[in-house]
């Protein structure tokens, strides 16, 4: 950005244009709509409607000041009143704010907006709406600009943000002089310089603001994931959270997290980010929290799973939380889903009115069931899993006898959509066999050639071993299958059996031999509870983990009888499926078209699996599940 557009931007379009009815907010997505989409999703930006700012700020401090104004209003002396209204006054002009990632600024904008809207009511309420006296050097406005301190990396984004302040300072200076009938001095944003330009995961943030001056931060650091940054951000990790094992892992806004609560302890300071949802799922949680939280941290107000959109023309939709935290552990706690508020006693970091566990990979089930593990993993380049039914019956028209050579293929599409997919399983064909038959040849040929080129050690000691799949976990029965990733939409992920005689790729999950009752456990929505709260994800979609989700689930001890009704339920199910053997299971269990008797099915299913549990299926809503299952979690453990 050079001299020129600043000058445009700081005095022609805000010193000669009447800002009085644009909101200065909307800076943020103008200055989004000048990004394009690849330098975004690699700065991790999203940028912000006043309506999840106020998810932010409302609870953080702005919902008790406006009740303690209200109360205040509510004094009938009129002489303790307006002692009372100044020293409110004075209180809020004297709070300081940070938002250690402020992009544009909104967050700064609109709470210094909301904090000026009530410094207007106690002018109201001290002038009665009359024509102010005094001198020309009076101002009854003490709340500033001055009070709002940001840390932005991109040098246009700073810019941006001083001109929504100061265009935002206007404006409130004119709705003040409306009030008072007067016309106030105003001094400009070009003296105003709390906006440092800087990476904030490399300033000590005490040379921005110490931490014995600030009450508040908040904000929404950058949405960039663990797989998904650059070199610089890598780093940026690695600084944070040197020597914390597992720290790859964690998205790159765990970083502030981390740094705010260094700069935070020993202070009254209280936070709130907005952050995408992976944070408080998956094997992230463990990382990232159980240092946070043993050090002292609470968890003060939380907004569970909901999707946060841009105000960008071309929008970002992104599943978030919002986590307020601090050293203080506030008397009344609550969360927030669905538009509804719940007031809760624990706040722990899966979000959930439970004491704060966390749950971690284990390499067995910690409940006696059967194993679960990965198919086998091709590792082949397609040369062996990749035919349909074209290439095949071409293959078989030239050489009949390959017909035993090939087997039917699952991988999560397949098994999700209903597609056809062969691979050549050559476990148990002679070397004789296959050099007899051209294309099998060539394709052993390519595997060995694909493998033998790859840059990983182990893929290369693979290609000795050509005529067979890189890893091979075929059960020799039946097994139920679990797709390793979901879509987020289905209530149920859909799980079935399929035959020992269909080879499993690596895209599943499987377990040999399972029982119908271990189909009715899994297909419950206790189960799918524990993995809408526990796994992690991918994008928005469910990330199934056998050592993370299925290992760490805790399984009820039914009676004979309950486990018997389950069995019922369970094969209810499946009969429901039977019913529509043209529909996919992705078709089935879409929530628009699954078919009246499967939903049914599932309900009959969820309720005999509950009562298997103890929970009270009329009354207990699917936090409160989770909540159990973790204490159950917890108690399982203690006896490992």
């Amino acid at each position: 950005m050079n001299d020129t557009v600043k000058e445009l931007l700081l005095s022609k379009a805000s010193e000669d244009f009447d800002w009085s009815e644009i909101s200065p907010t909307i800076f943020g997505a103008v200055f989004e709509s000048t990004l394009n989409p690849e330098t975004r999703r690699k700065g991790g930006m999203h940028y912000t409607s006043i309506e999840n700012i106020h998810k932010v700020i409302d609870p953080l401090f702005l919902d008790d000041l406006k009740e303690e104004l209200e109360e205040i209003k509510q004094t009938t002396v009129i002489k303790t009143k307006n002692k009372r209204l100044i020293e409110f006054q004075e209180k809020i002009a004297n709070l300081k704010f940070l938002d250690p990632a402020c992009g544009s600024g909104n967050f700064l904008t609109e709470t210094y907006l909301s904090l000026r809207k009530l410094e207007n009511e106690v002018i109201y309420e001290l002038t009665g709406g009359q024509i102010g006296l005094g001198d020309e050097n009076f101002s009854p406005i003490k709340v500033s600009i001055g009070q709002f301190y940001g840390i932005e990396i991109n040098d246009f984004a700073v810019t941006v943000a001083k001109t929504a302040l100061w265009i935002a300072e206007s404006q409130m200076m004119k709705e003040t002089e409306n009030i008072l009938h007067i016309t106030l001095d105003f001094l400009p944003l070009k003296s105003y310089t709390n906006i440092t330009e800087g990476n904030a995961l490399r300033i000590d943030w005490n040379d921005v603001i110490p931490n014995g001056e600030l009450n508040y931060i908040m904000g929404n650091p950058p949405f960039v994931g663990a797989r998904l940054m650059n070199e610089s951000q890598k780093e940026d990790i690695n600084n944070i959270f040197k020597g914390t094992k597992g720290a790859g892992n964690l998205d790159y806004v765990s970083c502030w997290y981390r740094k705010t609560t260094d700069y935070i302890d020993n202070t009254k300071i209280e936070v709130a980010f907005v952050s995408t949802n992976s944070i408080t799922q998956g094997e992230q949680v463990a990382i990232l929290w159980k240092d946070i939280l043993e050090k002292g941290v609470n968890i003060n107000f939380a907004y569970r799973t909901f999707r946060w959109d841009s105000e960008a023309s071309l929008k970002a939709h992104v599943h978030c939380v919002i986590i307020g935290f601090s050293f203080l552990k506030r008397s009344e706690k609550y969360l927030y889903e669905n538009d509804k508020v719940k007031r809760v006693t624990n706040i722990n970091p899966y979000l959930i009115d439970a004491p704060n566990v966390y749950i971690l990979g284990q390499k067995k089930p910690i409940c006696n069931k059967a194993k679960m593990d990965f198919g086998s993993m091709p590792n082949d380049g397609g040369y062996l899993s990749d035919y349909d039914d074209e290439k095949k019956e071409m293959i078989l028209l030239q050489y009949p006898e390959a017909e035993k050579m090939f087997k039917p293929f699952i991988g999560a599409t397949e098994f999700l959509h209903n597609k056809r997919r062969w691979c050549l399983w050559l476990k148990d064909i002679s070397p004789t066999e296959i050099k007899n038959v051209n294309p099998v040849y060539e394709a052993v040929q390519n595997v060995q050639k694909m493998r033998a080129n790859s840059n990983r050690e182990a893929t290369r000691k693979l290609a000795e071993f050509s005529t067979l799949f890189g890893e091979i976990r075929q059960p020799s029965t039946n097994y139920l299958v679990i797709p390793r990733h979901s879509s987020e939409n289905r209530r149920y992920i859909p799980i079935g059996y399929i035959d020992a005689n269909t080879i499993c790729g690596d895209a599943n999950l499987l377990i040999p031999s399972a029982e119908l009752y271990d189909f009715g456990i899994l297909t419950s929505n206790v189960h799918n509870s524990w993995i809408r709260a526990i796994a992690g994800r991918i994008k928005s979609d469910y990330r199934y983990s056998a050592s993370v989700v299925y290992n760490t689930f805790p399984w009820c001890n039914p009676t004979e009888e309950q486990k018997k009704k389950i069995e019922k339920t369970a094969q209810a199910i499946l009969d429901a499926r039977a019913l529509y053997p043209n529909s996919s299971l992705a078709d089935l269990y879409d929530e628009l078209t699954m078919p009246r008797e499967l939903r049914k099915a599932h309900q009959e299913n969820d309720k005999a699996v509950m009562e298997a549990y103890g929970f009270n299926w009329k009354k207990m809503i699917e936090s409160d599940c989770v909540a159990e299952l973790m204490k159950m979690y917890e108690n399982i453990l203690k006896k490992i």
